[in-house]
């Protein structure tokens, strides 16, 4: 793995997730993180990562084996339309619905759309916007 530029002072250093089918993950998180303008770092055949999310195969050597649980990860979007980006693009690369697009009661302005990875990972993209309330405000499913 090559050297990658250390942010001290963060709270969450990397995430790791231990995946079924890592060519299904791949497509999925290429796609979603093409459409957030996050680069992958680098790859291999059993492993790929993404700014601190380290995304494996099973069989990996840090993996040990054993898939992770499932987990909840939330993406910063630029805009509104960075979060309908995200949205579309995951349905489109083995992505499930598990809330579209849309304003959240969690603050003013918290616009977010989420998917289910191929693992069933919740994965969010979210646009803390400014504050503005509508008719269309949807509550989060987990």
């Amino acid at each position: 793995m090559e050297a990658q530029q250390l942010h001290r002072g963060r709270l969450i250093d990397h995430i790791q997730l231990v995946v079924r089918d890592l060519p299904a993950s791949r497509r999925f998180y290429e796609a979603v993180f093409a459409a957030l303008d996050i680069p992958i770092g680098g790859s291999a055949d059993d492993h790929f990562w993404a700014d601190e999310l380290f995304i494996s195969s099973a069989d990996s050597s840090s993996a040990l084996g054993v898939l992770t649980g499932r987990h909840h990860l939330a993406f910063q979007a630029r805009d509104r339309a960075m979060v309908e980006a995200f949205y579309r693009a995951g349905l489109a690369h083995g992505g499930r619905d598990n809330g579209g697009p849309g304003l959240r009661d969690y603050h003013p302005g918290y616009y977010a759309a989420f998917l289910l990875d191929p693992d069933d990972n919740n994965i969010e993209a979210v646009f803390h916007g400014p504050a503005e309330r509508s008719a269309d405000s949807v509550v989060l499913r987990f």
